[in-house]
């Protein structure tokens, strides 16, 4: 990160960051409850990509993803182990946008559509969409989550709430002291 920012303009970054965190955890926990709300509609979307043709995984997948995704969106929202959420977003977004596009690709050979016309439900829990409008969604959670791996975005953190109130009332315990932002 850079250090040599003015104390203003590193203020203005950290707000925008933790905004930008809690932006990537809420529309994580949005896409879960919408999942949830309609399991057996979201195994059959996810049956769509014919990535996985065992019954048992098929269904581990639709009934634990919206979970995890749940997860990683809290703990985003909280603060609390941000790079590691970042990371598994990551692992989560990467496979999606390549399984979206190739999907896409298909429907537009097969139909002979320019590809920014194909529209499809691909799962993500908005509905039918544009690709291109899911692709640029996809991309931009995709960067905001490198973003907060890359360090950005631990301010105002669950986890440096809880050590500083610590740090008002200290132990006479010995160890390294607490820094301002989370260890993510």
């Amino acid at each position: 990160m850079n250090t040599t920012l003015s104390p203003r303009s590193r203020r203005a970054l950290d707000a925008v960051s933790v905004l930008a965190r809690w932006f990537v955890g809420a529309a994580f926990i949005y896409m879960a409850v919408m999942k949830l709300r309609d399991p057996v509609q979201f195994l059959k979307l996810v049956r769509q990509y014919d990535m996985v043709s065992n019954p048992f995984l098929l269904n581990t997948i639709a009934a634990t993803l919206p979970w995890y995704e749940m997860v990683c969106g809290v703990l985003l929202l909280a603060g609390v182990a941000v790079r590691g959420a970042a990371l598994n977003v990551v692992a989560m977004l990467i496979p999606f946008t390549v399984l979206v596009l190739r999907r896409a690709l298909g429907i537009a050979e097969a139909q002979n559509l320019p590809l920014c016309e194909v529209r499809f439900d691909c799962g993500g829990g908005t509905g039918i969409v544009a690709i291109c409008q899911k692709v640029l969604q996809s991309s931009t959670l995709l960067f905001l989550s490198l973003w907060h791996l890359a360090g950005y975005g631990r301010q105002l953190c669950l986890r440096f709430s809880l050590m500083s109130s610590a740090s008002r009332n200290p132990a006479p315990v010995s160890g390294p002291s607490v820094t301002t932002e989370c260890p993510g």
